[in-house]
């Protein structure tokens, strides 16, 4: 593949017949299609998984925004950012489409984004080209005089559904059944603490500042669970099992103290013999762009490409990361793309428009994805430069379209869970990646 662009990707792929190399034809319908369709996540990794009912459902935008070219919104985006200026930045985040990406002022990964919006205390708007836990963090870190701008309000997250806070709570009730209640033994240490992932909505945030929790990254996993375990015997890690799994392993802890926790079965399907032996309870969540990497297509990688360096994200399953030769966060994957000096063979299992966009910024390379199969996040393709305009427009006119906000009683205990995980820094930030000065061109 040639280009950055997925859209263009699919688009050739479709004039060629070759309709089997991606996971849905309906990846060619506009968003604005696929929103009128009903609820769902859409084409794309997760459009199998089951969508919570009061998911946020974005409404019908304007006939001019859904009609226009390419062309047209690209002048319109650009006049619109050039006259609203300081006053609003554009945050795109690594999965997203080339064609949106173009017009961002900082590109990177949930936190890396959700700094840069505080570090841009200017902005009166801070328009966040995510999905919606990514723009709920935007709002917990912001000024409360800036807005946050989510542009398709169906652009939410399968995996971060996969743990709700009723689910959370009636767990933590059980739990602390069996451990006795939230009190310290002789060593002054908690029977067990809660930690999020950062790809989970602002409430299980709060739950977890709440309860003496903290939030982590793919970055700072390993830190955050030193952290834990300095004020705890155990671990409750939600959404995603195999960040928690991989990252717990990779620290010792045998998989035989790593239980399941299945929010539909009583003790999570487990005995009480069996929490009492664990050190890290898994929540049964799972992302699904990560969840299609297999062992199979790293060996076929590894045939096909002798000497291939394989690099996966960490919430890919355990086997894929046993398989791999190293596994990292998106910024890792980016960094160690441009870090190497020689010319290299990458095979990487993550999201498709990162992968797409990292082939074309380094040519020097041979750069594929793992997954032959083109499937980007159901979610994040849900962005579209259409939304884009119609969001700075709106702006322009002196109106704040689909603002997202936390509530007092969630941000108080979540903001102090995200301060907790600011302060577990394994090593130095990586800043996020400026765009070009004049974006789109």
């Amino acid at each position: 593949m040639t280009t950055a662009s997925v859209d263009l990707t699919l688009r050739e792929l479709n004039t060629r017949g070759a309709t089997d190399a991606s996971c849905s034809t309906s990846l060619l319908d506009a968003p604005w299609d696929v929103d009128a369709s009903g609820p769902g996540y859409g084409p794309g990794a997760s459009m199998a998984d089951a969508i919570p009912a009061a998911s946020p459902a974005q409404g019908e935008i304007p006939k001019e925004y859904r009609e226009a070219s390419a062309e047209e919104l690209d002048r319109r985006i650009l006049a619109a950012k050039a006259e609203l200026g300081d006053r609003v930045v554009v945050l795109g985040h690594f999965y997203q489409r080339d064609e949106v990406v173009r017009y961002a002022d900082y590109v990177g990964d949930s936190f890396q984004l959700a700094t840069a919006a505080k570090a841009r205390t200017e902005a009166e708007a801070i328009i966040f080209c995510g999905v919606h836990f990514m723009a709920e963090t935007a709002d917990l870190l912001s000024t409360p005089e800036q807005s946050v701008i989510l542009p398709n309000l169906a652009a939410g997250c399968s995996m971060a559904d996969m743990a709700d806070i009723d689910q959370v709570e009636e767990a933590w009730e059980q739990l602390m059944e069996v451990y006795g209640g939230e009190i310290e033994d002789a060593e002054g240490l908690l029977p067990i603490i809660p930690v999020t992932y950062m790809n989970s909505s602002a409430a299980l945030k709060g739950f977890v500042g709440r309860h003496g929790g903290i939030v982590c990254t793919s970055s700072n996993a390993t830190t955050v669970l030193d952290w834990a375990f300095a004020r705890g015997r155990r671990v409750l890690f939600f959404p995603d099992q195999h960040l928690g799994r991989n990252t717990a392993r990779a620290m010792g802890i045998p998989l035989e103290q790593m239980p399941m926790w299945n929010p539909r079965r009583p003790l999570g399907g487990n005995d009480a013999q069996d929490l009492h032996e664990a050190k890290v309870v898994l929540w049964h969540g799972f992302c699904s762009v990560h969840k299609r990497f297999t062992t199979a297509q790293i060996d076929a990688a590894r045939a096909e490409h002798p000497g291939v360096r394989v690099i996966v994200h960490p919430e890919c399953p355990m086997p894929v990361v046993d398989a791999a030769d190293e596994s990292g966060s998106t910024d890792y994957i980016r960094r160690a793309i441009e870090d190497a000096e020689q010319p290299t063979t990458f095979a990487i299992g993550t999201e498709i428009n990162l992968v797409q966009r990292l082939a074309a910024q380094h040519p020097q390379h041979t750069i594929f994805c793992l997954d032959p199969v083109v499937c980007p996040c159901s979610t994040m393709y849900r962005i579209h430069p259409g939304y884009l305009a119609w969001v700075l427009e709106s702006l322009l006119a002196g109106e704040v379209v689909n603002r997202i906000t936390v509530g007092p009683d969630v941000a108080e205990p979540a903001r102090l869970a995200l301060e907790r995980m600011l302060a577990a820094k394994p090593a130095p930030a990586h800043a996020p990646t400026p765009a070009p000065s004049t974006p789109g061109r």
